[in-house]
């Protein structure tokens, strides 16, 4: 049996000159406008019920929801899957909106701040950018500047955390939008809505989840056919299955049609009840089957919660209501690779 390695999916920025050059940079963010403005919201049960609330929630509930004052999904400048460039780091994929009393966060993977090279995974050893580091956000035709004000990666090294699972798997960080940037954010994920809850346990194997995809496009040319830079990135839907879970619930692994690619590092993953699942933190080559690697966002949450000085972290929940037939959405887009993952041992 081949061994399988683990790849961080963020594209690095180069030091030179005195200058940070995006290896992908100038790399716009586009999204095909989803209809329908701030009407529902999605809430699910205990019991894995899925209900659409019309209207707003209070700014507290028992799921551990906010539904903060949202600009509508199709104009919003930020919402998930916005492009995050780490200052002297890299370039990533952003997961979910959570918030934190008045303030509005961004998530993306604390490895979208790491300094070293792509295999190194080890969160509690791993060299990473301070907390209070730039991150530019590109969204809908926008950039704004917002500050890396949580990682797993710093906060588990100040803090000596030994655990391996813990070390290897809490791949979790919150970009603070400022003011301006945060009252034109929306939480709904892009195609298929939601999140509508935060996904607790397990992901059985075969079972359908459903994500975002950030794959640049071409090198934009002049007229004379000279490169003038990196190609656009343009959201697209991802669909696929559960496989199995890895270190000790930590990380979840799914296989997907569409294959990981850099840059998509930090891209969300929702339940087929549309709850969030967890961020994208790795790719798994060299096995026997290629697969992609979700930190639990439940589990980075309540770390994030007990030891990161924000006892009232809550994900924001999206505006649309989740779909896993997003319309306008080729069903071959959505489409599970072929056959059924199996568990390791079966």
């Amino acid at each position: 049996m081949a061994l399988a390695s683990s790849r961080r999916l963020r594209t690095a920025l180069l030091l030179a000159a005195g200058l940070f050059v995006v290896g992908t940079s100038a790399a716009l963010y586009e999204v095909p406008a989803l209809s329908g403005g701030v009407t529902a919201a999605t809430t699910a049960s205990a019991d894995g019920r899925v209900t659409t609330l019309t209207g707003r929630r209070s700014p507290f509930d028992p799921l551990g929801l906010t539904t903060p004052a949202a600009t509508p999904a199709g104009s919003a400048a930020v919402r998930p899957g916005a492009v995050t460039e780490t200052a002297g780091a890299g370039l990533c994929t952003s997961s979910f909106v959570f918030t934190s009393g008045e303030k509005v966060l961004l998530g993306q993977a604390a490895h979208c701040g790491g300094t070293g090279a792509d295999t190194e995974t080890d969160g509690c050893t791993s060299s990473t950018v301070p907390t209070g580091t730039p991150v530019t956000v590109r969204g809908n035709g926008e950039t704004v500047t917002g500050t890396m004000v949580y990682s797993s990666w710093t906060t588990m090294q100040q803090r000596g955390e030994t655990d391996p699972d813990t070390c290897a798997y809490n791949d979790f960080a919150l970009v603070e939008l400022p003011p301006d940037a945060a009252a034109r954010t929306n939480p709904s994920v892009p195609f298929f809505g939601g999140p509508g809850g935060v996904h607790d346990g397990g992901l059985e194997p075969g079972a359908a989840v459903f994500g975002l995809a950030n794959p640049e496009g071409p090198p934009e040319r002049s007229a004379g056919g000279t490169s003038m830079g990196a190609g656009t990135r343009t959201l697209r839907p991802r669909a696929g299955t559960g496989g199995e879970d890895v270190g000790g619930g930590w990380g979840h692994t799914v296989y997907t049609v569409a294959r990981g690619v850099p840059g998509e590092s930090g891209a969300p993953l929702l339940d087929e009840a549309g709850r969030a699942v967890g961020l994208l933190s790795s790719l798994n080559v060299g096995g026997e089957r290629e697969s992609i690697e979700y930190t639990d966002l439940a589990r980075a949450l309540d770390y994030a919660r007990r030891n990161g000085g924000l006892p009232d972290l809550a994900l924001a929940a999206g505006t649309e209501p989740f779909t896993p037939a997003p319309a306008g959405v080729a069903p071959t887009d959505l489409a599970p690779p072929a056959g059924p993952p199996v568990a390791a041992g079966n």
